[in-house]
């Protein structure tokens, strides 16, 4: 017992000189914390001394731990350029800066500089969105699915969607349209077979309690062989001959031709746009290549009404969102493709990408086994599915280490590969050019010390 009584006093412990400019208050609550399993540790005979000068590390450590932000940055050599994982399509810094302007500063959010009275937000990207895709209105809510959610609870509360099964899809973190559409109060209709619909289950299905025919983009899946889906043109004729709304989920809508050929089975939103749709909806963040948000464009009067819904006030975005958003909206405008950083990983040619992967095999090829490959990876994010493009990698082996503790060895420096026929690869379609130094001084820090 004559050990419980050596513990110091939380009191007198905290004005340790090694706490001084740290949080008073933080270093209370770990010094409490770490002092109270100190006591159980020698109540259970498991220490015989007292160290404060360990005392005082440990607390530091924990609020060095507690304190250094988890949201961190990475290098992406897995070759997946819209990775859901790594928070998909990355912002150009200059559209950045000028949300950093916006943000720090008093703005026009909601007023109109014109009038000199109260605005509306969404004006900001509206005749934006106007000139690119000829869409008579637009609303910008935080994603898709609230984008999704928003037009089912506006149009089809209590009504009936019709909706072919072969695309009830469930995407990450098991969001499935069956119950997103429930929960939003419409009423599913199914209609068709898994892998077949055709334009007569859409025409004999509507009744009376119709108010929308809804299509679904099948985002991360696709289904082959004895298959058959009805175009969105077809959908928006049937509507219009019923007087009810069409509505496109894209999920991930692109506003240019893709390259490799992308865009035979994945037709862009201006393509799209063709049709006078009544309502399309899709991601801000995927292959637009833009900051996270669900993006409604449509006919005027049904976006009348979704501004309407109580709901949307819950589902806004903010000033950030919509400078970074106008901006990049407005570099599709001027056609300047290469200040879109999704864009310009797509487009990067092989050869670009080849001499890039020598470059950095030049700098460590006498620390690790290593050469450059072709090989093939995925736009990522719920686009394209099933869809590869060329890319080109360096392959990365050590005699001392398997591919799996390469990889975890990677990992601990925030350098992210993947593994591909027992070697660790780094896909440079998601490598920049700004990055080839810092994989090569994390290389250098891996496996110089054990050649």
């Amino acid at each position: 017992m004559i050990l419980l009584k050596s513990i110091p006093k939380v009191d007198k412990f905290i004005t340790h000189k090694a706490f001084e400019g740290l949080s008073t208050s933080l270093i209370t609550k770990i010094s409490k914390k770490i002092i109270g399993n100190l006591r159980e540790d020698i109540l259970n005979n498991r220490i015989q001394n007292i160290d404060e000068n360990i005392l005082v590390s440990n607390v530091l450590k924990e609020y060095e731990i507690i304190t250094t932000p988890s949201l961190q940055t990475l290098i992406n050599a897995t070759g997946i350029i819209v990775h859901t994982n790594f928070g998909r399509s990355l912002i150009n810094k200059k559209s950045l800066e000028k949300a950093i302007q916006i943000a720090t500063s008093y703005n026009n959010l909601e007023y109109d500089l014109n009038e000199g009275k109260r605005g509306e937000r969404y004006s900001h990207i509206v005749k934006t969105l106007q000139n690119l895709t000829d869409c008579e209105d637009a609303i910008v809510v935080n994603n898709n699915a609230s984008a999704v959610f928003l037009i089912l609870n506006t149009f089809a509360k209590n009504k009936e969607v019709i909706v072919s099964r072969g695309e009830l899809v469930e995407i990450g973190g098991s969001f499935r349209v069956p119950e997103v559409m429930s929960q939003s109060g419409a009423i599913l209709k199914e209609i068709g077979t898994t892998n077949k619909t055709h334009l007569r289950d859409y025409e004999n299905a509507i009744d009376e309690k119709t108010s929308m025919l809804m299509k679904v983009h099948k985002s991360n899946y696709s289904i082959e062989g004895f298959t058959s889906e009805v175009d969105f043109e077809e959908i928006v004729k049937v509507a219009k001959e019923n007087n009810i709304i069409d509505y496109y989920d894209m999920g991930s809508g692109h506003i240019i031709d893709l390259p490799f050929n992308l865009s035979s089975n994945e037709p862009s939103i201006l393509e799209i746009m063709k049709y006078k749709p009544s309502l399309l909806s899709f991601s801000g963040d995927k292959l637009l290549g833009s900051v996270q948000a669900g993006i409604i464009i449509g006919k005027k009067e049904l976006i009348e009404k979704i501004k309407k819904n109580q709901l949307l006030r819950m589902l806004r975005v903010d000033k950030i969102t919509l400078s970074i958003l106008e901006d990049t909206l407005n570099s599709y405008l001027k056609n300047e493709l290469d200040e879109i950083p999704t864009l310009k990983m797509l487009y990067t040619k092989i050869e670009t990408l080849e001499q890039r992967a020598s470059k950095l095999l030049e700098k460590v090829a006498n620390i690790c086994i290593c050469e450059v490959i072709k090989t093939q990876t995925l736009i990522g994010g719920g686009t394209t599915p099933n869809k590869k493009i060329p890319s080109i990698a360096l392959t990365i082996e050590h005699k001392k280490y398997k591919p799996n503790q390469i990889e975890k060895l990677l990992r601990k420096n925030n350098l992210i590969a993947r593994i591909e026929n027992e070697k660790i690869l780094l896909d440079f379609r998601t490598i920049q050019e700004n990055e080839i130094e810092k994989i090569a001084d994390i290389l250098k820090k891996i496996f110089e010390s054990v050649n």
